[in-house]
């Protein structure tokens, strides 16, 4: 094939590659962009979908754990909340034959919608039966985290050590429904 008039071909040409170029800048690039991130959002979506089926699934279980949590929360009244965590306390000592010898009760406000009663302990006794009232204050439903333990030895045996514990007690403050 002749080509008769070359710079009109070229013109022609030249043309075509500058629609080209502008078809993909706009056309094809932000197609490409939208489509990707239509993708993503759709694997977003489906996450949560599956996040919500999940949910639904364990609902009782969840509500359950909530209503145990709800349960065994300390009483929103702070004095109510101290004389119970300190009966609980004596209870402990009592049935793992340790001596009291401090209990430093403290309340924190952490947000809105709960306090933590925040209570220093130290306790003297032997090892099994300092390991019982941790065992004890582990094992009881009241809602109650060990924030920090230390054991001392008062003797060089070590048939006399000190406990020192950090526990601190939920409050949940908003009105339970």
């Amino acid at each position: 094939m002749k080509i008769d008039n070359r710079q009109q071909f070229l013109a022609v040409v030249s043309m075509a590659a500058v629609l080209l170029l502008a078809a993909d800048r706009l056309v094809y690039t932000p197609l490409a962009a939208l489509w990707k991130s239509r993708s993503v959002r759709i694997a977003e979506l489906r996450q949560q979908i599956a996040t919500g089926t999940s949910l639904l699934q364990r609902e009782q279980v969840i509500r359950r754990h909530w209503d145990l949590m709800q349960t065994n929360a300390l009483p929103r009244n702070s004095s109510l909340a101290e004389q119970q965590l300190l009966k609980a306390f004596d209870a402990w000592s009592q049935r793992s034959h340790v001596s009291l010898t401090s209990m430093m009760p403290q309340w924190e406000q952490d947000s809105d919608d709960y306090m933590t009663l925040v209570c220093r302990v130290e306790a003297t006794g032997n090892l099994d039966a300092l390991s019982q009232f941790i065992y004890n204050i582990e094992k009881d439903p009241m809602a109650l985290k060990l924030e920090s333990m230390e054991l001392t030895a008062r003797d060089d045996d070590g048939q006399q050590m000190t406990l020192g514990l950090q526990v601190s007690g939920l409050v949940l403050t908003p009105e339970i429904k």
